[in-house]
């Protein structure tokens, strides 16, 4: 009911009200914990955005899913409810179809080639492409790199995945990867996944580092392969509706604050990895750093059933490649 109560709130307008000091608040609601480095990232866009605007732009941030999960929220972005919001690029997918592209299996060379397109032409002709949506992307935030880990025994080959039951989000490209790799492709909710793995209903899943550990997994799973298959981003988005009612100045300073936002974000990300990664190896995790063209050459088939099923897509695959 309490939830119930705040949405009913958002729906009447507060979102896009001027108090009667002049100032305008943007209500930002995401599903991460406040001790998340993607967390830390919007706390800059807040402080940013504040500064910019002399005080008259105010970021009010609602963490950990308290107003709806990732999809729901987006849906409250388009009807206007809530400002802004996070998602992961794949949840992104099923509302703006070229975000489908960001979770191709090693579409990305490595973390600079990442970078170069998500921060260039490419990736901002991408985030414009949500618009039509209402949902307009202002910045992508690091989310690393997606690695398999599991309880039974370790990856070290592509082969190595048969007959193991692996836990990835409900999005078919996931589900594609980890078929074509010969693994048995899982959709499961993240929080059913703990007790999933200590039942033994999966034998394993893939996430990236500071996941794999502030949620406990690596108690239970004791094999991290890096083969980082994925580097699906977050992205911080802007419902057109509270978008078109800002001013020329506004839309500049909210623009330039995600930027400023995005590259602190990822120091954050990265102090995070090497936090995560201490406290996996002391648990007693073993960390397998397994030969990559292995698994590329194993996930081929997923760009090519994509590209088949969406030509209107290849040529921004084909110049992700050439970048």
């Amino acid at each position: 009911m309490k939830k119930i109560s705040i949405l009913l709130l958002l729906f009447l307008g507060l979102v896009s009200c001027r108090e009667a000091s002049g100032i305008k608040v943007l209500y930002l609601a995401h599903g991460l914990p406040q001790t998340h480095p993607v967390h830390k990232g919007i706390l800059e866009f807040q402080k940013a955005l504040e500064l910019k605007s002399k005080g008259t732009l105010k970021v009010k941030i609602f963490p950990d899913a308290q107003l709806g999960s990732e999809r729901e929220v987006l849906e409250l972005l388009q009807i206007g409810s809530v400002a802004a919001t996070k998602v992961s690029a794949a949840t992104l997918s099923n509302f703006v179809p070229e975000y489908h592209i960001l979770g191709i299996p090693y579409l990305f060379r490595d973390k600079e080639h990442r970078f170069k397109v998500l921060e260039g032409p490419i990736g901002k002709s991408i985030l414009e492409k949500g618009s039509k949506f209402w949902l307009r992307g202002l910045c992508y935030y690091d989310a690393g790199s997606r690695s398999f880990y599991t309880s039974k025994k370790a990856i070290r080959t592509p082969d190595d995945l048969k007959g193991l039951k692996i836990r990835v989000m409900n999005n078919q490209m996931a589900i594609n990867m980890v078929n074509s790799m010969g693994g048995s492709a899982t959709p499961l909710s993240y929080g059913e996944l703990y007790t999933a793995l200590q039942q033994g209903v999966v034998d394993g899943a893939e996430n990236n580092e500071p996941s794999f550990v502030s949620s406990n997994h690596y108690e239970i799973s004791k094999y991290y392969t890096l083969d980082e298959h994925s580097a699906v981003p977050d992205v911080l988005l802007i419902g057109t509706k509270y978008w078109d009612k800002l001013s020329e100045d506004e839309k500049k300073w909210v623009q330039e604050a995600a930027d400023e936002s995005s590259q602190a974000q990822k120091k954050f990300w990265s102090d995070s990895v090497e936090a995560s990664m201490k406290t996996a190896k002391e648990a007693g995790v073993e960390i397998i750093i397994p030969e990559k063209s292995l698994f590329a050459e194993k996930s081929k088939s997923v760009l090519e059933e994509f590209v088949a099923k969406h030509p209107d897509m290849a040529t921004i695959v084909n110049q992700i490649k050439a970048e």
